[in-house]
């Protein structure tokens, strides 16, 4: 049986693993940057990611975007070549999280 996994599922993946979210979304935006610089025919090139979790306690902004990157660095590289071209992050704690969604 062969595991043909998505970019999209293979961010999940990672990023459930390495920081344990309590709401993770990850969107393939590529249909909307058709024509753009890094859009490939078969898409998997952008995404945008919500991710919220305890794990960015503390960690600045930047430090978080850091992370993400560093988490996964394998998925990026030349698009024309299968690499992700952009990645659009949302990183937030539970608290700011909940803060923007209450009320």
């Amino acid at each position: 049986m062969t595991n043909q996994l998505t970019r999209a599922d293979r961010l999940h993946a990672i990023l459930s693993e390495a920081f344990t979210p309590e709401l993770l979304t990850v969107q393939d935006d590529s249909a909307r940057h058709a024509g753009h610089s890094g859009a490939q025919p078969g898409g998997q090139t952008h995404f945008n990611v919500l991710m919220v979790s305890a794990a960015f306690h503390g960690v600045g902004r930047v430090a978080r975007s850091r992370a993400v990157h560093t988490a996964l660095e394998a998925e990026f590289g030349p698009a024309e070549q299968g690499g992700m071209h952009a990645l659009a992050l949302t990183l937030r704690t539970p608290q700011e999280h909940a803060a923007r969604t209450d009320g």
